[in-house]
């Protein structure tokens, strides 16, 4: 990882505990899990690919007659597999049943399952406890969140399925609230909301009070938001260093069929010149595997991303999560050859793609990564320099850095696909 912060996830449940629960919060990605002897109840949220990792944890603590409870995206969709690795599963936002499960835990009563898929309002959602990070090894710890949801239906997607499509949003005042008290009113903050501008009238009210604090923030978005230059203009007045932004492909048939309408391809170089000209840099991300991806779907959208001059990129193999329409859609055709959910890391092929073997696809991948973050490819993308690049500047080499720890830059498959290149 190249900027390490905290998932919200667990500082909001731990805000949630009542206060005459002692919390303990452990981070595997920046420190290993104590050893202790006076745990009462294990809680752990788990990604797909990071399941393996949790039942694991999970054994270790069952063998000391610790109850286990696991929650998250992966256990609300697999919550059969998650229930033979631990002792309960909650399925959906655990912010408002959370209590409860705390309550059986103390009395002896732990059910096996929980659930609300209410998708409630998120008005009275308790503060993260913040103060449970103190001291932790990240990059910072400025986290804020203040929406769920996502209007939009992409077919690879969670969010929707997980936080419902329509955007839920917090009331502002209670955001700048939660603003303060996590940033003091300065510095660089992370807005972890899936989409920011999924409702354009609160982002902008949400842009104009940004404007009263002195920080550089970053945050996801739709490239709706080239579109609406009245919000464009607030947000990168706002202090809006850079956004990751869906691309996901260069072709338009491929657009729709996913569910992305909101892409236009052949807009997509005026609309990235347009965000960048309002000061924010573009992280944008592309998945390579689509059904009609040739084996010149690698080049071509490397030249495009070069071309465009996105100050960051993230580029995916497609993956079929549980719980999406793409897993019922290739689970159904028989084409997932791999149920490894450690695989299931966006870098690793795990089904049978539909105009190419998946040894070419998974060399295409690779071959993509070495090429973006290559030294020329980074100068070309990010000279004359803008005011995004104090930001992007070092994710970049933190990026390239990262590629070459996890052997993209290594030695890698030799297939008919290099005859492409």
């Amino acid at each position: 990882m190249v900027f390490q912060f905290p998932a919200l996830a667990l500082t909001t449940l731990a805000a949630a505990t009542p206060p005459d629960v002692e919390v303990v919060l452990t981070d595997e990605n920046i420190e290993q899990i104590p050893e202790r002897d006076d745990v009462d109840l294990v809680a752990l949220s788990a990604m797909t690919p990071l399941a393996p990792r949790a039942y694991q944890i999970a054994a270790q603590y069952r063998a000391q007659s610790v109850p286990v409870v696991l929650g998250g995206v992966h256990a609300t969709w697999c919550p059969d597999e998650a229930a033979q690795h631990v002792d309960c599963v909650v399925r959906g936002e655990g912010d408002w049943i959370w209590a409860q499960v705390i309550e059986d835990a103390q009395r002896g009563c732990l059910r096996a399952r929980y659930e609300d898929r209410q998708w409630r309002p998120l008005d009275n959602i308790p503060a993260p406890r913040w103060d449970l990070l103190t001291g932790k090894k990240y990059f910072f710890t400025n986290t804020l969140q203040t929406s769920r949801g996502c209007p939009h239906d992409c077919d690879f997607c969670s969010v929707t399925t997980f936080y419902g499509h329509k955007l839920r949003v917090k009331p502002l005042p209670r955001v700048l609230v939660e603003l303060e008290a996590c940033t003091g009113g300065k510095g660089f903050l992370f807005i972890v909301d899936d989409n920011i501008i999924g409702r354009p009238d609160y982002a902008l009210d949400l842009f104009h009070q940004l404007r009263n604090y002195r920080l550089k923030w970053l945050s996801h978005a739709t490239i709706d938001i080239a579109r609406d230059r009245q919000l464009l203009r607030a947000c990168g007045a706002s202090g809006c260093y850079g956004l990751f932004i869906g691309f996901e492909t260069l072709s338009q048939q491929r657009l729709d069929a996913i569910g992305k309408r909101t892409n236009v391809a052949n807009e997509y170089l005026d609309a990235a010149r347009r965000i960048q000209d309002a000061g924010i840099g573009i992280e944008a991300a592309f998945i390579v595997g689509h059904d009609d991806d040739d084996l010149g779907v690698f080049e071509r959208t490397v030249e495009f991303i070069e071309r465009a001059k996105f100050d960051g990129v993230h580029l995916s193999v497609r993956t079929p999560y549980p719980g999406t329409r793409m897993y019922s859609e290739l689970a159904a055709a028989g084409r997932i050859f791999d149920r490894d959910w450690q695989h299931y890391d966006l870098s690793q092929v795990v089904f049978k793609p539909a105009k190419m073997t998946a040894d070419q696809l998974q060399e295409g991948f690779l071959w993509m990564w070495r090429q973006i973050y290559s030294y020329p490819s980074m100068l070309k993308r990010l000279l004359p320099p803008r005011r995004s690049l104090q930001v992007f500047g070092p994710m970049n080499v933190g990026l390239r850095q990262t590629c070459k720890k996890a052997g993209f830059f290594g030695p890698v498959l030799t297939t008919e696909l290099s005859d492409a290149f």
